[in-house]
Order: structure tokens, then C-alpha cells, then sequence
């Protein structure tokens, strides 16, 4: 099947070599030109384990090509992905200018029927205005279907080939019948493919991040808590945990969420709600108690130094929002680094893989080391923001020799405090006892 994605970010990047890869033709489209360059060189912009192996096999293989000229991708297409940026707008909704603006531009070039899907994640109503838009030069039938992708950044290839489900949202049959062709290869071992109307579809993504966020957040209150009383955190997740209908995963307690999705999708969610005169208030204090999570070390670090924290040098291990990934947007990382930067205090810092996008971020404003132990050499303390694995067993007598105090600030709870107390080190966690 000849398949086009708009748009060469993170999703359509990954939905375009995963369907190369189940053998179809597709073309990836994107407006600019150095990133399609690249792509044609075969330089992968993001960092995403197990993309690289696809995408130069389907390169190489001529399944997958790019171009900026939206006319010449489309061509022969049977369906249009849409995977476009929809950044909140100042008021916290979707910006759905850039969906809108090549449902527009696709309208006069579609010379057969073809299936529109959005890909991007958008806001309820969001397909009857792509249909609109189209619709106001369209010479031929087509169809706009809501497919909302529900990748994790770091296994998203696996997430993709693998999916727990595939969520079509469509009130054409001959549209869903092309859009189960085409997943198929996906779902054969009996993962179901749920088609609905569009609203819901569209609606289900938000519902679902949403919800996601607002586990974190809970666990992140109970840990809060756990400080409070003298409980563990990591005994009341098992707990939790093992009851069913809870489930294990997003229970870990931490310096809160991050990344391109929760947050963007948490706050377009209440924004919509708000639209339709509904107070949303659960996922009002969802955000509310998340902005103040991502900063609670800072407290703790002016506790065990004073308040007055000028001066000092912090080792930071972990920039990126989730390890995995180069992805730094809404990074609990990037919030504590412009707190102590303000505070007068000196960063050093290491990252299996964001560091360069940091660096363009930040200048020389933070030093950037070669590994973990170099960012800790003549530091004052430690503050761990993302739970790398290389991070997860270090050599603890090394970190002891290079730090100026034995004192560890963990926002990812990756020791066993027992451990840290038998090695001498003063160690804050997130709702466990403090180690001194």
C-alpha cells in the first residue's frame, strides 16, 4: 500500500518506518528542508532505540523516501497520516494551525479517494475541521479518521510493531476497512483493533494520558505523605500495586512527569472542558501539584545547606524527562537547573544522550561532562533527575572520593536507603526516611 506521513517528528517518524517495515511505500513529508536532508543521508534526528535497524533497512530497500514537496508525496497515496505538531497555545489548548494549514493545502491536490488520518494528538471536534478544510476544494471523496498513537518514547518501535491496541475512530466502512488492511500485520496474535465514532477516538487519547498523569501525581501525594508519617513509599507501592485492579506500573514516586505528552495533553483536556463550561478539577490540581513536585529537592538541598545556596556546585545526572530518550521538553532536569542557576549555584552535569540538546538550550551557562563520574568530580552534592540504567549501580566508592560531601539528592528513588546508610551517605529520596 502507498502510505504518505506530513510531518517528521517524533511520531511521524516512527509511524512512517514502522509501516515501511510491514511492507509498505512510504513517502515522509516535512516543510524543512536541512531535516529532510539529513533523513536522506540517513541521519536520524531523534534518539529511539531500535529505529536506526528499520530505518536504514527500508531506506535501503526503497520502502521509505522523503521530500518537502507535498504534492509529489502524496502521489498514489492511499492514505495521508497527519502527524503534525498541536503545541498548547497560550491559553493551554491544542494549536491546531499546523494540522489545519495542510488539510487546507490537501484539499485541490487529492485526485482519487483517499483516507486522511490524524495522527497527531488533537482535541475533541478536531476531524470535522480537518473534513471542512479539505472539503472546501476537494475534487474526489475521501474520509478523515482519528488514530491516536500511543507510543512511549524509548520503546516506541517496540510499542508500535506490538501494539495493546489500535483505536480507529471513523464513521466510514470504507475507511475502516482500508485502516484494518493496513493494521493487520500489527495485531495478529488477537490485540484488538476498537473502531468508534471520531469524538471518541479523538477523546481517548486525552483520557488516557490523563489518567496516566493522574497516577503519577497520586503516588507522588502518597509519597508526600509517607515523609510525613514515617511509611515507605516503595512498601505502599507494592501493596498497591498487586491489587489487579490498580496494576503495577506508574506507581513509582519521583520529581514528577515530563515529556511532549502528558503535559501538553493533561492541560488541553482541562482546556476543552473548560470550553464546554465543565470544571475539570481533578486535572486542575493534577498540574497544579505536578509544577510543585518537579522542585521538591530543591527544598530539601536549601534544608541541608542553608538557604543561601550561592556558591555551591551540584552534580546533575539525567537531563532528559525519562531515560531512553533524548527528549528534554517539560524536564523535570531543565525546572531544577534554572532554580539554582538563580540560586548562584554551579552546575555540572552528564546524559547518556540529551546533553547536545541541552547545550542548545543553555549555552555555557552549565558545564557538560563525559560521564557520571566526571560531572560528580569536586561537586558539593549529587542530585539524580532521570533513572538512566548506567546511573542505577555505580561505583559508590568512587562517588565517595570525588564528591566534596558524601550527600546524594535521588528524584528517582534508585538506592535502598539500608545500602546508602551502610555506605556512609547522606541520602534524600522521595517519600522514604532521609539517610544521614
Amino acid at each position: 500500500m502507498k502510505i504518505a506521513v506530513v510531518g517528521t517528528g517524533y511520531v511521524g517518524l516512527v509511524t512512517g518506518t514502522c509501516f515501511a517495515e510491514t511492507g509498505n511505500h512510504v513517502t515522509c513529508i516535512d516543510i524543512d528542508e536541512k531535516k529532510v536532508e539529513k533523513l536522506k543521508n540517513k541521519i536520524i534526528p531523534i534518539y529511539e532505540p531500535g529505529l536506526e535497524v528499520l530505518f536504514d533497512r527500508n531506506i535501503k530497500q526503497g520502502r521509505l523516501d522523503f521530500t518537502t514537496n507535498l504534492k509529489e508525496g502524496i502521489k498514489g497515496a492511499k492514505i495521508i497520516f497527519l502527524a503534525l505538531p498541536t503545541p498548547p497555545g497560550e491559553d493551554g489548548s491544542a494549536d491546531l494551525s499546523y494540522i489545519l494549514g495542510v488539510a487546507e493545502d490537501l484539499g485541490p491536490l487529492l485526485d482519487q479517494y483517499t483516507v486522511i488520518v490524524d495522527k497527531s494528538t488533537v482535541p475533541v471536534g478536531t476531524a470535522d475541521k480537518v473534513t471542512a478544510k479539505i472539503a472546501e476544494n476537494a475534487k474526489v471523496e475521501f474520509s478523515v479518521v482519528s488514530n491516536p498513537e500511543f507510543l512511549r518514547e524509548g520503546v516506541a518501535v517496540e510499542d508500535f510493531m506490538k501494539p495493546d491496541r489500535v483505536v480507529i475512530g471513523t464513521s466510514s466502512t470504507k475507511a475502516q476497512k482500508i485502516m484494518e488492511e493496513l493494521y493487520a500485520p500489527l495485531v495478529r496474535q488477537g490485540n484488538p483493533i476498537i473502531t468508534m465514532d471520531e469524538k471518541s477516538a479523538e477523546l481517548t487519547k486525552y483520557a488516557a494520558n490523563s489518567f496516566l498523569a493522574t497516577k503519577i501525581t497520586f503516588m507522588n501525594e502518597i509519597a508526600n505523605m509517607c515523609e510525613l508519617v514515617g511509611a515507605d513509599v516503595d512498601m505502599v507501592r507494592k501493596g498497591v500495586g498487586t491489587d489487579s485492579r490498580i496494576g503495577k506500573r506508574f506507581l513509582f514516586a519521583g520529581i514528577g512527569y515530563g515529556g511532549s505528552c502528558f503535559p501538553k495533553d493533561v492541560q488541553a483536556l482541562a482546556k476543552s472542558a473548560k470550553e464546554v463550561n465543565y470544571n475539570f478539577e481533578i486535572l486542575n490540581a493534577v498540574m497544579a501539584k505536578n509544577k510543585e513536585q518537579k522542585t521538591k529537592l530543591i527544598d530539601r538541598l536549601k534544608d541541608h545547606y542553608g538557604s543561601d545556596l550561592k556558591g555551591k556546585t551540584v552534580a546533575v545526572w539525567g537531563l532528559a524527562f525519562k531515560p531512553y530518550t533524548d527528549d528534554i521538553r517539560e524536564a523535570p532536569a531543565l525546572v531544577n537547573i534554572k532554580a539554582l542557576l538563580e540560586a548562584g549555584v554551579k552546575i555540572k552535569t552528564y546524559d547518556p544522550e540529551a546533553m547536545d540538546n541541552v547545550k542548545e538550550l543553555l549555552g555555557d551557562s552549565i558545564t557538560f561532562c563525559k560521564d557520571e563520574y566526571d560531572a560528580a568530580e569536586d561537586a558539593d552534592a549529587l542530585l539524580i533527575m532521570t533513572e538512566w540504567p548506567v546511573f542505577r549501580t555505580p561505583d559508590f566508592d568512587k562517588i565517595k572520593s570525588t564528591l566534596k560531601d558524601n550527600v546524594i539528592f535521588d528524584g528517582r528513588n534508585l538506592y535502598n536507603t539500608e545500602t546508602m546508610a551502610e555506605l556512609g551517605i547522606t541520602y534524600y529520596s522521595i517519600g522514604r526516611a532521609i539517610v544521614k
